[in-house]
């Protein structure tokens, strides 16, 4: 089916429910960590013996909030990654963190457990705006934060914001970048915030009591953000993604260049491919009933389960299940792969899927490129820095 996956694992703990979030994340589960860490280990158990002993490239702790399970918690799951998974290859252990529930002495914890790779979710240095997003952590604990993973020891560090806010004005965002500059992360993640359906931001929009966030205003936050992290040395790779030479994240690669991934944990999503056909699928979402199914659930599958799709049919865990084929792929890969500044390469989309991206869709190519939203160099097909701006419309009429 596959000799090498990333794999991340979702852990769904929060202390509260940010007011922008529509992420799988529960506020007042905590009781329930012990119980899904070993609902963890049993499905990790369950496709070590699906897939064999593969190879893990990358590992992703995310969520939620990872960094609120205790340090012997998070070993027992890397305990069952090493156990039932080959790991010599494994370059990157990444561990989103929030500010507020960090310390130096469990920061030192997670470097001894061999994670390398942590993502601060900062979100903004301005008390105003952390208030105004529900952050539970101030400007002083970020830093503070920041200071004790340096000292801990980690030598890649990324740093989450958002920009866009209700009623933010470019020179503030300015101010917070500048900062988040000087500090000199390895990596930045910068995010418009997007309202999204059903979340306490959207109804507070709704209802007149904030403005919606002004695209425009955003667009320009972009640009500028693009100018000052370009001379400061970080390298543009990802619409939302800056690293300095030799700190990309290569999980989030993995995801952006359609290599299999494998998730784990309540409402995880994974890709795995059997030949030319790809099987997205994903876990219930809920982490009660997570924990009940594994351990309700069969601790073995049936042998004559000889497929990857009679596989997914036996999993207790499972949600959904999306089967697609060589034209479904391509169109995956161009979703993924043109978030990249990098493009996408189609002479190698050909190769791989059999499926001619231009002459598939050629009459949209030349359209977006007269536009100017999209270049074709040599075998790269990738957005122009206009098409950056506008990468979703991009994409809805490419497809």
């Amino acid at each position: 089916m596959t000799d090498a996956v990333s794999l991340y694992v979702h852990i769904p703990f929060c202390e509260q429910r940010c007011p922008y979030c529509n992420f799988n994340t529960f506020a007042g589960l905590n009781h329930l960590m012990a119980p899904y860490v070993e609902a963890l280990e049993t499905e990790l158990a369950l496709w070590s013996e699906v897939l064999g002993k593969i190879e893990v490239v990358t590992l992703y702790f995310g969520g939620g909030t990872p960094s609120l399970l205790p340090i012997g918690l998070l070993a027992m799951v890397l305990e069952a990654v090493y156990r039932f998974f080959h790991v010599h290859g494994l370059e990157e252990i990444s561990l989103e963190a929030n500010p507020g529930t960090l310390d130096l002495h469990y920061l030192r914890g997670l470097r001894d457990l061999g994670i390398n790779r942590l993502s601060l979710g900062i979100q903004s240095l301005d008390d105003g705006e952390l208030k105004a997003l529900g952050r539970l952590h101030s400007r002083r604990e970020a830093l503070e934060a920041y200071r004790w993973a340096r000292e801990a020891g980690f030598d890649n560090v990324n740093l989450d914001f958002i920009y866009g806010l209700p009623g933010q004005e470019l020179p503030a965002w300015q101010k917070t970048l500048q900062e988040a500059i000087s500090l000199q992360p390895d990596h930045l993640s910068l995010y418009a915030l997007t309202v999204e359906e059903g979340t306490k931001l959207a109804r507070a929009i709704a209802l007149g009591l904030l403005p919606a966030p002004d695209p425009d205003v955003q667009a320009e936050m972009f640009q500028w953000a693009e100018g000052a992290l370009g001379e400061a040395g970080y390298q543009h790779y990802e619409i939302s993604n800056w690293a300095r030479p030799g700190h990309q994240c290569l999980h989030n690669l993995a995801y952006w260049r359609l290599r299999p991934y494998l998730g784990v944990g309540a409402g995880a999503h994974s890709c795995l491919w059997e030949g030319s056909r790809y099987y997205r699928f994903w876990n219930i979402s809920s982490p009660r009933r997570y924990i009940t199914r594994l351990k309700n659930g069969p601790t073995t599958l049936k042998a004559a389960a000889s497929s990857l799709k009679d596989v997914l049919g036996q999993m207790p865990q499972l949600a959904g299940v999306e089967e697609g084929g060589p034209s479904e792929a391509v169109q995956e890969a161009l979703m993924m792969g043109l978030r990249l500044l990098e493009g996408v390469d189609v002479k190698e989309l050909e190769e791989r899927f059999g499926e001619s991206l231009l002459e598939w869709r050629l009459p949209q190519v030349e359209e977006l490129s007269e536009l100017g939203l999209l270049e074709l160099r040599g075998r790269r097909l990738r957005l122009t820095a206009s098409g950056l701006l506008l990468a979703n419309e991009v994409l809805v009429r490419l497809l």
